[in-house]
């Protein structure tokens, strides 16, 4: 195997390429964010992402496979039993969720812990429903304004979030407030995987808007991962986006907050221009929160054809001692019905400069090969009870 000083990971929050063999257990049959993105645009220019060979990975309408891409390829199943942001990144680390985190989306949160929640924030509570974020501010935000209560609200996943306008409410005091709720939700019948501050700008309905001051206040991983290993062996692992939150710092050396996805990519493109060892691990969340949550392809195709430009610098950085890996966490289906995550398998494209040619892995069952991947490549082992294997005897 030959073996890389640098490696850029880089996940496209929810991409995913087509509905897993459980889906149906999720409601989720027919879900294939990728596929259905592509039967929706007329056009869909990603001349990078096809070199590197995705549409040698998923058929797509207007992008032909490459004769010979310049990367390898692999379908990735999730092993653990989940759909959400912090299960496919834990699981990409070596850490299989065998239970669901809880979900609160059928009738919100319960009495008691709304009241505690009023009682130590000082506000009281309004919303308390599973909805869309730009709905519920729609809804709700001129009564928060106007009163100073707190919009409360969750979703499909496993979250609780609290909205709180910049100019009335303060970002310091919404802060606050997730503080004390992530205290309370740690408790075992209210705990939820991530409390999110969802902070807001605008007066009345039609004009607010979310800002990029977002914090999630996530549940430690339950054991050490691939990121864990990697620091303790002095190697550089730095964050990009909300890998710090999702992993709470844990095993990570660096971390850079972004305020987009095209941000996200642009910081990326700093970190190559710098010398160090070890992970660049990147998360990309507008696909997400922006496209896949509010259920619009156009948007989502236009972002994935503003990353792959951006792509195109990346890879004119890369050298021979870099790797880069692209895949994702979930599926998040624009075209879907509801607004929730879909369980679909992801995508893993995989390029170096040195590599002598590419080619099709194959489909593999685990999200996991990737930190097994990285571990391998640095010479350390994974931490006791993870699971995931190597590809890179894979990689020529």
């Amino acid at each position: 195997m030959k073996t890389f000083r640098r490696i850029f990971l880089i996940v496209i929050d929810s991409l995913g390429i087509g509905e897993m063999p459980d889906a149906a257990d999720y409601g989720d049959v027919g879900a294939d964010t990728l596929g259905h993105i592509s039967e929706c645009a007329d056009t869909f220019d990603i001349p990078n992402l096809r070199k590197l060979g995705m549409a040698n990975l998923k058929q797509l309408k207007q992008v032909k496979p490459i004769a010979e891409p310049v990367g390898y390829y692999a379908v990735l199943r999730e092993a653990s039993a989940s759909k959400d942001t912090m299960t496919g990144h834990w699981e990409m680390m070596g850490l299989k969720v065998t239970t669901p985190f809880k979900t609160f989306s059928e009738n919100g949160f319960p009495e008691d812990l709304i009241a505690e929640l009023e009682r130590r924030t000082g506000h009281k509570v309004i919303g308390n429903k599973s909805v869309s974020g730009t709905v519920i501010l729609d809804e709700l935000g001129e009564e928060e304004i106007a009163t100073g209560h707190m919009i409360v609200y969750t979703s499909a996943d496993s979250v609780l979030q609290i909205c709180g306008n910049e100019e009335t409410f303060d970002l310091k005091e919404l802060y606050r407030c997730c503080e004390i709720a992530r205290e309370l939700t740690m408790r075992e019948e209210w705990k939820v995987g991530r409390v999110i501050a969802r902070p807001y700008v605008g007066k009345k309905r039609g004009e607010f808007k979310r800002t990029s001051n977002r914090h999630d206040y996530a549940l430690k991983p339950f054991g050490a991962t691939a990121l864990n290993v990697l620091k303790d062996a002095g190697l550089d692992v730095i964050a990009v986006g909300k890998i710090n939150d999702i992993f709470v710092g844990e095993g990570i050396t660096r971390a850079e907050r972004s305020k987009s996805s095209v941000h996200g990519m642009e910081q990326t493109i700093d970190i190559a221009g710098e010398d160090f060892k070890g992970l660049c691990f990147v998360n990309l969340v507008d696909f997400d929160a922006l496209w896949g949550h509010r259920r619009n392809p156009q948007g989502y195709k236009e972002e994935l054809e503003r990353f792959d430009v951006k792509l195109g610098e990346l890879l004119e950085k890369l050298g021979s001692e870099d790797l880069l890996m692209i895949t994702a966490d979930h599926g998040n289906d624009p075209t879907y019905k509801g607004t929730d995550h879909t369980r679909e398998k992801v995508p893993l494209l995989l390029y170096s400069p040195a590599f002598n040619g590419g080619g099709c892995i194959g489909e593999l069952d685990t999200f996991a090969v990737i930190g097994a991947t990285i571990a391998d490549n640095f010479g350390v082992s994974m931490p006791e009870k993870t699971i995931g294997y190597s590809i890179g005897n894979k990689l020529d």
